[in-house]
C-alpha cells in the first residue's frame, strides 16, 4: 500500500506543485489509514476497502473526539488519492466517493481590528533587533498582500516587479495569481533586500533567490516567520495569540469594508471558490452591526 502512496505524493508535488506542508499533511492521512487498514485486516490492498472498513475508521476518529473538519479533510485526502488509483487503472471505484461529515457551524476567522494592527506595526519598527528589517518587510508584506505564508516564505526576488509594483505568486496547487505590491510593503522590501538581506548573504556566503533570510542567511522556514510573529506579539503587550494567516484575514476584511468587489477579493487571495472568500462578508456585516450599534443614537436600548 506504501508504493501507490508514494506515488501519490509524488504527484502531488510535480504535477500540482504541492507545498511541503501539504504533502506532508497527505503521507500522515495516507499512511494513518493504511496502518489501521493493516490492524483491522492484516496484510491487504487498497482495493479490499470497503464501507464496513469505512465505518470502523470513522468510528475509531469519533473516538479520538476528533473535530469534523479534521476528519473531512482525512476524507478528501483519501477521495483524492482514489481518484488517482482510478486515473492510473490502479482502481475501478472510489469507497470515499460518497462518505462526509457534517460539519460544525462555521467560526469566523480571527482578525486585527485598526487599533491592534497599528500597535503591531509601532512595535516592530522600535525593534532594537538586528533583524528588525526583515521584520518589518514580513508584516508590510504579509498585511499588504495578503499572502499565505508559505508563499511569503517561498517568495523568490525574480516574483517581485518593484517596477510595475506586482508580486507573481505560486499558490496552492500550483495555481499563480498576480497582487499588487502596495507603497509600504515596496518600500519596507526594498529597504530590507538592499540592506540586511544583502548583509546576511554575504556573511555566511549564501547564495540564493530566495527573498526572506534567517540570521545566517539561509532561507528562512514558514514555522521560522511564525515564531518571528510570535516574538513581535509578545513585545506588544496585547496578550493574543498570533498566526501569519491573520494578516491574510485583516487584509481581506479591510478590502471588503472599504468597498472592494467580492470577485476582485477573491482573485486577490487566490480562492479557487468564491463561497471560500464569503465568509469575509459575514465579517464586514459584524462590524457593520458593531458600528450601528455604537454609533447610531437609537440603535441601542434605554
Amino acid at each position: 500500500m506504501l508504493n501507490e502512496i508514494k506515488l501519490f505524493l509524488k504527484y502531488l508535488a510535480v504535477e500540482r506543485r504541492f507545498s511541503p506542508e501539504t504533502l506532508k499533511a497527505y503521507q500522515q492521512d495516507l499512511k494513518l489509514f493504511a496502518q489501521f487498514c493493516y490492524s483491522e485486516l492484516g496484510p491487504t490492498t487498497w482495493l479490499d476497502v470497503d464501507a464496513n472498513l469505512i465505518r470502523a475508521w470513522l468510528s475509531q476518529l469519533y473516538d479520538q473526539k476528533l473535530a469534523p473538519t479534521t476528519i473531512n479533510r482525512k476524507l478528501s485526502s483519501l477521495r483524492s488519492f482514489y481518484q488517482f488509483l482510478i486515473n492510473n487503472q490502479l482502481a475501478s471505484q472510489n469507497p470515499f466517493a460518497d462518505v462526509q461529515v457534517k460539519q460544525q457551524p462555521q467560526h469566523l476567522p480571527h482578525y486585527f481590528r485598526e487599533p491592534e494592527l497599528a500597535t503591531l506595526f509601532k512595535t516592530v519598527n522600535e525593534q532594537k533587533s538586528p533583524l528588525k528589517e526583515r521584520n518589518v518587510a514580513l508584516l508590510e508584506l504579509l498585511y499588504g498582500t495578503g499572502m499565505r505564508v508559505s508563499e511569503v516564505a517561498n517568495l523568490t526576488l525574480k516574483q517581485v516587479d518593484f517596477s510595475r509594483e506586482m508580486i507573481h505568486v505560486y499558490g496552492k496547487g500550483g495555481k499563480e495569481r498576480f497582487v499588487p505590491l502596495g507603497s509600504y510593503a515596496k518600500k519596507a522590501l526594498l529597504t530590507y533586500i538592499n540592506g540586511l538581506r544583502e548583509t546576511l548573504m554575504q556573511q555566511h556566503q549564501e547564495t540564493h533567490d530566495v527573498v526572506f533570510v534567517n540570521r545566517l542567511g539561509a532561507p528562512i522556514s514558514s514555522a521560522g516567520i511564525e515564531y518571528v510573529l510570535k516574538q513581535v506579539m509578545k513585545a506588544t503587550g496585547l496578550g493574543n495569540e498570533m498566526h501569519p494567516h491573520m494578516f491574510r484575514h485583516t487584509y481581506a476584511t479591510d478590502l471588503l469594508n472599504n468597498g472592494a468587489d467580492l470577485r476582485s477579493v477573491q482573485e486577490l487571495l487566490g480562492h479557487a471558490n468564491l463561497s471560500t472568500t464569503q465568509i469575509y462578508t459575514h465579517i464586514s456585516r459584524e462590524q457593520l452591526q458593531a458600528d450601528y450599534r455604537k454609533y447610531f443614537p437609537r440603535a441601542s436600548h434605554e
